[in-house]
């Protein structure tokens, strides 16, 4: 059966615009496919939903690259990673959604980011022909929004290098298939419900295209 991980980047869950968006267009793939999927939330901003990735995990990191043997506290703290990249590959699918912080992606997804990527899990490299993602095969759905900035505004209500950093990291590690639709702003703006209902109907008519893929993934795995 096919598998979507939802990763929700916002903590503002009831209110959140983008989380809304990406409700709204699971229901429209599950009306859609013709398969049942399944699905898996991620909530960032829980508690406890990511390990921290600091010293101790970063010596382990390098303790398994230089072939050195890792110390109890390195072993679990690179497990603990392990398992957050394992639910990452797991998935046949993505969703996110994600909020502009600051002309960036929110800190916890920045940690998710940062988690799962690494040499050997999400891509590799060589030291003649450089990187290479090994996520190949997959889908994603992108979910931008943002309350001020929105394309063409003059820089002084701010910068979008957010949605191009997550553009530019889903490359790198092997998922070409992406879309990304963006609803801004969502409060300077005197249609804001207009502006909502184009997002939803850009969703879902992506939701159509997003659930014939994952129905020819299920016939090919019959």
């Amino acid at each position: 059966m096919p598998s979507i991980l939802h990763i929700n980047a916002s903590p503002r869950y009831a209110t959140s615009d983008s989380l809304r968006l990406a409700r709204h267009f699971i229901d429209s793939v599950q009306a859609a496919a013709s398969e049942t999927f399944e699905l898996e939330t991620l909530n960032l901003f829980d508690d406890g939903a990511l390990p921290a990735f600091g010293r101790t995990a970063a010596a382990a990191k390098m303790a398994v690259f230089t072939g050195q043997d890792q110390t109890p506290d390195q072993i679990a703290a690179w497990e603990s990673a392990r398992a957050v990249f394992e639910q990452f590959a797991a998935a046949d699918a993505y969703v996110f959604n994600i909020p502009l912080w600051n002309s960036g992606v929110p800190y916890a997804l920045k940690q998710w980011i940062d988690i799962v990527t690494q040499p050997g899990w999400s891509f590799g490299f060589d030291a003649e022909t450089g990187y290479t993602g090994l996520m190949e095969g997959k889908q994603a759905l992108a979910i931008h929004t943002s309350g001020v900035y929105s394309p063409g505004v003059s820089p002084a209500f701010g910068s979008d290098f957010g949605s191009t950093y997550f553009a530019d990291w889903l490359g790198f590690v092997g998922i070409e298939d992406a879309t990304h639709v963006r609803f801004a702003p969502t409060v300077l703006n005197a249609d804001v419900e207009g502006t909502r209902r184009v997002a939803e109907n850009e969703l879902s008519d992506a939701a159509l295209l997003f659930a014939g893929k994952l129905g020819a993934l299920e016939l090919i795995r019959d």
